[in-house]
């Protein structure tokens, strides 16, 4: 079975290598996949991010590690979701939260089952000694209610749809901003539809207006440095700059406002 590392670790300590070591420990036949380690570090925020644009690139019960966890050792609790056919085992502390945003069908269980840990549990290195043995476990088959007590009251983040308003704009946000500067806003295409882009539907961010839309980076006519919209891999609109840094060009933040304004000639809802 194949099992993915998504951690805010790099790769210069031993760390990744000895969860590496931690699943083939339980599971010799696994399949470990690096997403990335470099995570900003405690960025909660970019590694939910992350695994949402990736987690559906990789087959059905695929178990996916996520270990962003700035409240090791404390009382936050470890978990491991099953949903959308595959398997998430993390801290709760909300990285998971927009996959219990995307796949309805989630299940979330209380990792609690200290036989399935390695023992002694370090306080401050559960990515190896809980989420690792666990994630062997299930390449191994067995289920997720073996390894712990289903929950109800799991941490989430703040909703990953934009907001339309009364009159039909839509109120949105960055919720990432890429290595090349591009920010990625929560935008998706419901409700963003073409017939508002063809209308002339304009964004906001900040101080600044943008009215194009492209379909790829190097359109015929655009010059360095000139700012656009266009659908990003991962479904969302992105705010971007040829050969630049559209944040740092506009200034943008993540958690930045965005708004989508309507043409004037746009009497749709």
């Amino acid at each position: 079975m194949l099992v993915t590392l998504l951690t805010d670790f790099g790769v210069a300590d031993y760390f990744v290598g000895a969860m590496k070591g931690a699943i083939l420990w339980v599971s010799p036949g696994a399949q470990v996949v690096d997403i990335t380690h470099e995570i900003p570090p405690q960025d909660i925020e970019a590694g939910a991010f992350t695994l949402l644009a990736v987690y559906r690139d990789f087959p059905a019960e695929t178990v996916h590690v996520a270990v962003v966890d700035p409240g090791v050792g404390s009382s936050r609790r470890p978990l491991l979701v099953a949903g959308g056919g595959r398997f998430f085992v993390g801290p709760d502390n909300g990285i998971f939260g927009h996959i219990y945003e995307r796949e309805a069908d989630c299940r979330v269980y209380h990792l609690d089952r200290q036989e399935f840990f390695r023992q002694p549990v370090s306080s401050t290195f559960h990515g190896r000694d809980v989420f690792a043995p666990v994630a062997g476990a299930l390449s191994n088959g067995i289920k997720p209610a073996a390894l712990g007590r289903e929950v109800a009251d799991y941490v989430r983040l703040l909703p990953l749809a934009a907001r339309r308003s009364a009159d039909g704009s839509l109120d949105a946000r960055v919720i990432h901003i890429d290595r090349f500067g591009n920010c990625v806003t929560n935008l998706a295409r419901d409700p963003l539809t073409e017939e508002m882009i063809e209308s002339g539907a304009r964004l906001i961010l900040g101080e600044h207006e943008i009215k194009s839309f492209h379909s790829f980076y190097a359109e015929p006519g655009t010059l360095p440095g000139d700012v656009f919209a266009i659908w990003g891999s991962a479904g969302f609109l992105e705010v971007v700059a040829l050969n630049s840094s559209a944040a740092r060009l506009l200034n943008a933040r993540r958690g930045q406002s965005v708004s989508l304004v309507k043409a004037c000639n746009d009497d749709d809802a």
